[in-house]
């Protein structure tokens, strides 16, 4: 069992988007590879399919993400109106590392076949199962002192991503998490109303 400096409720509070974030890092690589092991392998998914995936990048590897995606959006967004967007990679590619959250599409449309009342429904549990995947290694980061973001730059480097990294076909790009050690605050978080968004029958 993976231990931790936080309790559950602590970390659940204290994840935020944490954009400013440095190339140091407080744990190891093999502590972080450990994380993310312990959340594909225990994260839930519809009638335990599994269907979750993830690639870690490190060093070069992570800087060259933030490469491509940027040279990917300057071909989208006008010279004059990139400057945020440079600023912006250049935030992320300051990180320790990313990563990389994919669905199998092979586990999906395989309960697509052996469940056909639901057929339509399966991508919707994909996309949730990938949800909880990513928020329990955000809280595990948390957890360990990390700061990290979540961004969705898929399907524009979607391609790139697979052909640099040799990802299999079937696996779909999610999303993307760069992290590191944390340079900033993170924003001033506003609350809307918990009774507002509760019902509660006995």
């Amino acid at each position: 069992m993976i231990q931790t400096k936080q309790n559950f409720y602590t970390a659940v509070e204290n994840r935020r988007s944490i954009y400013g974030i440095s190339k140091e890092t407080l744990i190891s690589d093999e502590r972080i590879e450990e994380i993310i092991a312990h959340a594909i392998k225990h994260a839930p998914s519809a009638y335990n399919s599994q269907s979750g995936r993830a690639v870690i990048l490190l060093g070069e590897n992570h800087e060259k993400l933030w490469n491509i995606t940027e040279a990917a959006l300057r071909e989208k967004v006008s010279a004059e109106k990139f400057k945020p967007t440079e600023e912006k990679m250049a935030n992320f590619r300051n990180g320790y590392g990313t990563i990389l959250f994919f669905e199998d599409q092979t586990v999906v449309q395989s309960l697509q076949e052996k469940f056909p009342s639901y057929k339509e429904k399966m991508p919707e549990y994909s996309l949730q199962s990938s949800g909880m995947l990513q928020y329990i290694v955000w809280a595990a980061l948390e957890v360990e002192g990390l700061g990290a973001s979540l961004q969705h730059y898929n399907p524009i480097i979607d391609e790139a991503v697979k052909q640099i990294w040799d990802i299999p076909e079937s696996w779909k790009l999610m999303s993307q998490m760069p992290f590191g050690k944390p340079t900033a605050d993170p924003r001033e978080k506003q609350y809307n109303s918990v009774e507002e968004r509760m019902k509660v029958f006995k």
